[in-house]
């Protein structure tokens, strides 16, 4: 049995931008309430947090890490999440565990690009949001203007709960707001019985709030988001920790003060003794360990020994033991009581998001990689090991998916960032000695006509004994999007029609208009099949056909040498050349993209998409001073956008992107395609 209850507990995720101090945070946490007899360091590699081999040789965090300590008598799970965008899935990982987002900034750096975003992700979750403002003992800090920053950027409802006596070098120790009379007190009061109309009442009645139901409201205002603290604080000097310490454990919500919701809109009570609500946040392949599942319990009780559903994918779970994480150290607990995190080990079957118990969780909101390589492995032996280490990978990443193109033939590997892909691939190397070459991925052009054509073809081969022989006379014509195909390809439209076979994916149609048998109806399968393959290997580029009508009218067989093959041939021959006299061009991809930027870099934005012969669609502005940009765009225009978006915005620019539909190439960029594609032919052959 567990020694604390669901009311004890304190579940925080330590966010924010890179290099504003969390991991050195959560160290000083672990030291300070005598988990560990030092504070770890990330300069020296001693972290208890950063424990990936990768981590301690970049001295920044890859992936989130969890511990756990006790403070004042409550239990406190403590995840580090990683600061840089490339790995915001860690982030959203771990804001689904926890009841508080604990958002650090630095007081000299100010509001930096994953600041903003990890903090609208715990907003958008429906947790507490609290702020930590680092490095206040640094020079050369205006606090009032920091404060001001933060509010224009966040909301009003963001208020120091403490103000360093001092700015810069002079910085000893913070005081308290609550209760007092300094510039933020009367803010602070207000947020706090925003949030209890009952608290409300009363400190009208009194104009004055106790210590305890302070407290109390704090709780409740900061559940509710009418209140964001603002903790003063200087980890490296170990100023204002002891109070930040403080604050977590009496004025953090519990898990009973955040309601949560099944994914049918039920409502799910922290309740110990209620059905069993839990859901895997995160995984870790560990050469060791082997794999771990963390997991978070909503409702109810997870006990080792026992068998549990698997809601995600309707099958049962042997759960042998349960763990405390401490870092990379693993502790056996017999339970995990609602409200409680822990790891599930070696355990095969489980994944991010599965939801475990009798109830089933929403999906958990991950976003879509956009930066994408191609790769291939650089031998043999990596070839037979590639799977099994990118099923890995995959395993522990939402963010980072593979896809086989069936048009380009290529393995795609999708990441946040280009960054994202050189740790993903640095990890094959390292722990599955998977090697890869990297390229940047094809673009799925497609090939169409936009005119029609009437021809033949005629397969004659003779080398002694029986030969091959067909006549195949086609049209081609180019289809509208959007039709029915049952109204469009009619007699009317297609003379002496017979039959048609639609495919609407490719929005093309093979079409019987053979009369008097001049092809044998047995060979008609033959020629359908001979125009598919051709199409598929395409005419102008090598890319795939669509759009197109291929309607077969006439032909000629021969009593010995005529048979499937050769029509197959005749076939696709003939559509070869009757698509090169139909007009044909290219078409490609375009996407329908969105960029949320600050509002200053609007001018800028709009005049690089014009570069990438993209066009604007609209736009919005959103919370923080930014704008959302909506436009269309090719997608070869923005296989590098991030790089490029980055430069132009100073790493403050995101972007996402999906595919919408296909469009005529410019005739410029269409003859350089398919010269690229020719040479590309010759060097192949």
């Amino acid at each position: 049995m567990a020694n604390y209850k669901t009311a004890d507990i304190r579940n925080v995720a330590l966010v924010g931008h890179g290099g504003t101090g969390k991991t050195t945070l959560a160290d000083l946490f672990l030291f300070k309430t005598g988990v560990k007899t030092r504070a770890g360091s990330v300069d020296d590699g001693s972290s208890i947090f950063d424990i990936d081999d990768e981590e301690k040789e970049r001295k920044s965090s890859i992936t989130s890490s969890l511990g756990h300590f006790t403070h004042n008598g409550k239990r406190i799970n403590l995840i580090d999440t990683p600061g840089y965008p490339d790995f915001i899935g860690q982030a959203t990982g771990a804001i689904a565990a926890v009841e508080t987002a604990l958002c650090l900034i630095s007081a000299t750096s100010g509001i930096e690009v994953n600041t903003r975003r990890t903090f609208q992700l715990a907003g958008d979750a429906g947790i507490g949001r609290a702020i930590a403002l680092n490095r206040c003992g640094l020079e050369n800090i205006d606090f009032a203007q920091v404060i001001a920053d933060i509010q224009d950027t966040f909301g009003q409802q963001c208020i120091p709960i403490n103000v360093p006596n001092a700015v810069g070098p002079a910085f000893t120790s913070v005081q308290s707001t609550l209760g007092g009379d300094s510039e933020y007190s009367q803010a602070l009061t207000d947020c706090i019985v925003e949030a209890d109309e009952a608290l409300m009442e009363k400190f009208l009645e009194t104009e004055e709030l106790s210590p305890a139901d302070a407290v109390a409201g704090i709780t409740k205002a900061i559940a509710s988001g009418t209140l964001v603290p603002i903790f003063c604080v200087s980890g490296r000097q170990d100023i204002g920790v002891s109070e930040l310490l403080d604050g977590i454990a009496s004025m953090f919500p519990s898990p009973a003060d955040i309601d949560r919701a099944a994914e049918d809109g039920s409502k799910i009570k922290a309740d110990p003794n209620g059905p069993l609500a839990a859901r895997i946040f995160k995984t870790r392949i560990d050469p060791f360990v082997a794999r771990m599942n963390f997991v978070r319990v909503y409702s109810g009780t997870l006990k080792k020994d026992t068998t549990v559903k698997n809601q995600s994918t309707d099958k049962t779970a042997r759960i042998s033991t349960l763990n405390a994480v401490q870092g990379g150290e693993l502790n056996a607990m017999p339970e995990v009581i609602a409200g409680d995190l822990a790891a599930i080990v070696k355990v095969d079957g489980l994944h991010v998001g599965d939801s475990l118990g009798d109830v089933k969780l929403p999906a958990m909101p991950f976003p879509r990689p956009m930066v994408g390589w191609a790769i291939e492995p650089k031998t043999s032996a990596d070839q037979q090991k590639i799977s099994g280490a990118i099923q890995k990978l995959q395993d522990e990443d939402p963010t980072f998916i593979v896809v086989r193109d069936q048009q380009t033939k290529e393995l795609v590997i999708y990441g946040m960032s280009e960054l994202h892909l050189q740790i993903v691939i640095e990890r094959m190397l390292n722990r599955d000695k998977v090697g890869v070459n990297t390229r940047s991925p094809k673009i799925p052009y497609r090939e169409t006509c936009t005119g029609s054509a009437e021809g033949h073809y005629r397969h004659k081969k003779q080398s002694g004994g029986s030969g091959q022989f067909a006549e195949v006379h086609l049209t081609i014509d180019a289809v509208p999007k959007d039709i029915d195909p049952d109204e469009h390809f009619t007699k009317a439209r297609f003379d002496s029609m017979r039959s048609f076979h639609y495919d609407p994916v490719l929005n093309y149609a093979f079409v019987d208009r053979v009369t008097g048998g001049t092809v044998p109806n047995n060979f008609i399968p033959a020629v359908e099949k001979g125009i598919k393959e051709r199409m598929e290997r395409g005419v102008l580029a090598g890319y795939q056909v669509q759009d197109v009508a291929c309607a077969l009218f006439f032909g000629k067989d021969h009593p010995v040498d005529s048979n499937e093959t050769a029509f197959k041939m005749a076939a696709s021959m003939c559509f070869r050349d009757v698509f090169k006299q139909a007009k044909p061009v290219l078409l490609e991809p375009i996407v329908a993209i969105e960029i949320t930027i600050p509002a200053d870099k609007l001018g800028d934005i709009t005049s690089d998409l014009t570069t990438r012969r993209g066009r604007m669609e609209g736009m919005d502005a959103a919370p923080g001073g930014l704008q959302v940009v909506k436009g269309m765009v090719p997608l070869a225009e923005v296989q590098d956008y991030a790089r490029g978006l980055s430069s132009i915005t100073g790493g403050q620019g995101s972007y996402t992107y999906e595919p919408s539909h296909y469009e005529v190439v410019p005739a410029n960029e269409q003859q350089k395609i398919i010269a690229a594609a020719e040479k590309e032919k010759e060097e192949e052959s």
